[in-house]
């Protein structure tokens, strides 16, 4: 049951975050959510000592207390406009990044982890990829993760057409209940999506579609997600199409307009739902992806 009463924030104080803090911020007054927002401070990379530079001295152990505590100003001075109204508890941790945001969601309860795919900047380099798999791999709660785009959309942000990939695995039923309930939520429409496999056959003179599979597959695939949508009570639109599932995705997440893209998820596994496309399809995604 999708039920979102704390939404844990790992800040990150750059362009390429300030969407996903926009899209925290309208899930949290959605859902009178409390927002946890975590600034977690990664160890140094070298060994305590000392550093020399500019004409003076300073301890490594001056430089990491300087950081920690001009992470603790950033974190009481960002964004105080948009988080007005919403319950805000405030977390500052020393230690590696993906492993304090697993046991901040655990430790509070946390409903949601809501997070950008990549940082910029010297300082928050680490973030790129291996933070956000990391936390996908290892939180059993829900990750949001922000679209995969260089510059923030300039529009505000709100979910008025929800899409969800269903692969017709045991886990389907999880994820298309969840979307469901998100989109009723948020007053939003929802379409349910399933890629299959490729259904081109390869012989002299290159390839081709076999019908007969063709119907098969799809056939297959209809019954599937009908069954689904009775089991649910849903009547949502479907697209069922054949081939590179992330890109696949993306043009029906674009064709209808969608806000978020909802994708399986099996903490534990090495990979990420949808016929192993998970990671591929947060990649490559426009919109924001919540993994469940």
């Amino acid at each position: 049951m999708l039920n979102i009463q704390k939404i844990l924030l790992p800040v990150v104080l750059t362009d390429t975050s300030r969407h996903v803090i926009r899209q925290a911020t309208w899930l949290a007054r959605r859902f009178h959510a409390e927002m946890i927002l975590l600034h977690v401070v990664p160890p140094l990379s070298y060994p305590a000592g000392v550093l020399e530079g500019g004409g003076h001295e300073i301890t490594a152990q001056d430089l990491h207390a300087h950081i920690v505590q001009r992470a603790q100003k950033d974190l009481d001075q960002a964004l105080r406009p948009q988080l007005d109204g919403i319950a805000v508890t405030r977390v500052l941790l020393k230690g590696d990044p993906a492993r304090e945001i697993v046991k901040t969601a655990r430790d509070h309860n946390v409903d949601l982890i809501m997070m950008s795919t990549h940082g910029l900047g010297a300082f928050y380099r680490f973030l790129v990829g291996s933070v956000t798999a990391k936390v996908l791999h290892e939180s059993h709660c829900p990750v949001w993760t922000g679209a995969h785009l260089e510059e923030a959309p300039a529009h505000e942000f709100s979910i008025r057409h929800v899409v969800c990939s269903v692969d017709l695995s045991p886990h389907s039923r999880h994820t298309a209940s969840l979307a469901a309930e998100l989109a009723v939520a948020a007053e939003a429409t929802l379409t349910l999506v399933h890629i299959t496999t490729g259904v081109e056959v390869w012989g002299p003179g290159g390839s081709h579609v076999d019908p007969a599979w063709k119907e098969m597959i799809v056939g297959f695939a209809t019954k599937g997600i009908a069954q689904l949508q009775q089991d649910l009570g849903t009547k949502a639109e479907v697209v069922i199409d054949s081939g590179n599932v992330p890109e696949l995705l993306n043009r029906a997440a674009e064709q209808a307009g969608a806000d978020v893209m909802v994708v399986g998820r099996v903490p534990g596994r090495n990979h990420l739902g949808d016929n192993g496309e998970g990671y591929g399809i947060i990649r490559e995604s426009h919109i924001p992806v919540l993994s469940v």
